[in-house]
């Protein structure tokens, strides 16, 4: 049971916001206090695509700094829905297996992009057909997927990532909570999703945002209401991963980039929330 007086997260962080080479993505981390790891690339290729050999090296490299992985950023479900469900089905079974390289439990996932011309309603059953199969790999591989609300997919809104996890109904398919991104498609993160999504929320991705012009800023400078979050969180009595996801040097379509310095910038900012929340980080 958790101490009221001491609520402790797991500080982790997407190591290739950092640098490219992941014995960089690693010293940084564990600078700023963190002993886990997000994996989305390392040596610029992702992680799906990582062959034995290298995730053999990799796996080397986080043994030998002492460094666990807290889930793997997998790019599964960002691709058109209009793609066989065979396609993410396969690239999943190998971030599954790069789950077990790595000893990690979980792997972030999304729900699938779509035409402009395309009514989002029309391709509900698309996609529900095709993260049932991914759950279904999930159940088979003992692994748990994340879904990220990722902007411009499917479930980018609280009411369509509740219908995602309530329709496929697995105990493999949980949430992932990235406020910034709620905040780029105009959803006020606490008051307009958190009650409805609480139930299913497992892991936490740090980034912020602002509503005026979208920019994605440091944790707690933005609307990404992460102050009152961290205390609702807290008061649930949520025990889990907290992954630094800055963003502050761009983004692109498979994830993002900030650098040692301004990476620096976004954990001491969560660092302050979490400081005025009580919550510690280990």
């Amino acid at each position: 049971m958790t101490d009221a007086a001491k609520v402790e997260w797991t500080l982790s962080g997407f190591g290739d916001e950092i640098n490219d080479d992941p014995a960089q993505q690693i010293a940084v981390l564990q600078a700023l206090g963190a002993n886990h790891i997000e994996v989305r690339s390392a040596w610029g290729t992702n992680i799906v695509d990582l062959d034995a050999q290298e995730l053999s090296a990799l796996k080397e490299l986080l043994d030998a700094a002492g460094m666990g992985v807290s889930a793997i950023a997998s790019p599964i479900g960002k691709v058109d829905v209009t793609l066989p469900v065979e396609h993410e089905v396969e690239r999943l079974r190998r971030a599954a297996n790069a789950a077990h390289v790595l000893g990690a439990r979980y792997i972030r996932i999304f729900s699938f992009y779509y035409g402009e011309d395309v009514a989002v309603e029309s391709i509900r059953d698309d996609v529900l057909e095709r993260m049932r199969a991914l759950a279904a790999v999930a159940e088979e591989k003992n692994v748990i997927l994340l879904h990220e609300n990722e902007k411009d997919i499917f479930g980018d809104t609280p009411d369509r990532v509740l219908d995602i996890i309530e329709s496929v109904a697995s105990r493999a398919l949980k949430v992932a909570w990235d406020p910034a991104n709620f905040v780029q498609v105009g959803v006020k993160p606490f008051e307009e999703a958190y009650a409805k999504l609480r139930p299913h929320l497992e892991y936490l991705q740090v980034k912020d945002a602002r509503f005026a012009d979208g920019v994605v800023v440091p944790a707690g400078e933005g609307d990404g209401d992460l102050l009152r979050t961290v205390g609702a969180l807290k008061a649930d009595g949520f025990v889990g991963f907290a992954s630094l996801e800055p963003h502050l040097a761009g983004a692109h379509g498979l994830g993002g980039f900030s650098g040692p310095t301004a990476f620096g910038i976004a954990a001491r900012a969560f660092a302050k929330v979490l400081n005025e929340a009580g919550v510690e980080t280990k």
